[in-house]
């Protein structure tokens, strides 16, 4: 868990507010229903210049969430993008950083249509470190399962939706494991708490599939390109839980967890119970790209004037 570091301006409806005073109404819709949609981005410094990590397609992943829930944001693509980069530098960070868009119902009427609601937004940046442990984890099957798409659209990256993770992170961490695993609906692998996950087997790659209710993760689909590119081979296929027992490598991938090793798995070693060659391979790559040191991948950097 990372402890949130203060810094001077949020963005909210329009205004940049001093942090101590971005507040919403103790009515806030989506404070009492979930109705809320949000993005976790981050920013890396490297050699004297910040870049923001694939900001577009995050922001373009909140208007698709959006959309499922009715949302109409009243700013374009284009602007927000800018936002976050006039954010980021009127709050003169130097160092790698989490952007937190949340797009929300706000004050007005109660009860569950959420429709007269008027909609806001805000966006935080602050300086953000690792989320999970870069050495590993050990992680646990949770007996919560993932919730199914015929109940809530696990596609939008929706603040209801998260309830389900809460459940399963505490869990996780009562029984003395850093993270935890959900099935999906099936019995198949589904994905972490908050993150996408992979396995390794016999040197080929495999992650769930879209149906079984994972969030279609920006970092996953990066690694699917640079692992292709390393010259491996990918599958997007259902994962049986015992598959996670028997690999030879595990990891996760979020904007989060950027690339974490899974060392462990209900009490059994993953491979030989160390971050695995591939995972080491595909992490290395990936700190690399994001910190523009791999010219294959500046396509997915903003720069932001420091």
């Amino acid at each position: 868990m990372a402890a949130l570091k203060k810094t001077s301006w949020i963005w909210i409806d329009g205004e940049f507010k001093p942090w101590d005073e971005a507040k919403i109404h103790v009515l806030t819709h989506a404070l009492h229903y979930g109705t809320g949609v949000f993005e976790g981005i981050r920013a890396y410094v490297s050699d004297g210049k910040m870049y923001v990590f694939r900001l577009r397609e995050h922001i373009e992943r909140l208007f698709k969430s959006a959309k499922i829930y009715f949302m109409d944001i009243p700013y374009t693509i284009e602007e927000i993008c800018r936002i976050v980069i006039g954010l980021i530098r009127v709050n003169d960070i130097r160092e790698d950083c989490y952007i937190r868009p949340i797009v929300f119902r706000g004050y007005g009427y109660i009860g569950l249509n959420p429709l007269n609601n008027p909609i806001q937004m805000a966006i935080a940046v602050f300086p953000f470190g690792k989320y999970l442990s870069s050495g590993g984890v050990r992680c646990c099957v949770s007996s919560w399962r993932r919730i199914p798409g015929y109940s809530l659209p696990p596609q939008a990256k929706a603040c209801g939706n998260y309830i389900n993770s809460v459940l399963a992170k505490i869990e996780a961490l009562k029984s003395g494991y850093d993270e935890a695993i959900l099935l999906d609906d099936k019995g198949y692998v589904s994905e972490g708490s908050g993150e996408n996950l992979f396995i390794v087997k016999d040197g080929k790659l495999y992650t769930p599939p879209i149906y079984s209710d994972i969030l279609e993760g920006i970092t996953r689909a990066s690694i699917i390109e640079m692992a292709s590119d390393l010259g491996y081979e990918i599958y997007e296929r259902p994962i049986a839980r015992a598959e996670l027992y028997t690999c030879d490598e595990a990891f996760f991938t979020g904007t989060a967890a950027e690339i974490t090793p899974i060392l462990e798995i209900d009490g059994r070693k993953v491979g030989d119970g160390k971050e695995g060659p591939i995972t080491r391979r595909v992490r290395c790559m990936f700190e690399e790209a994001v910190r523009g040191r791999l010219p294959n991948y500046i396509k997915w950097l903003t720069e932001v004037p420091i």
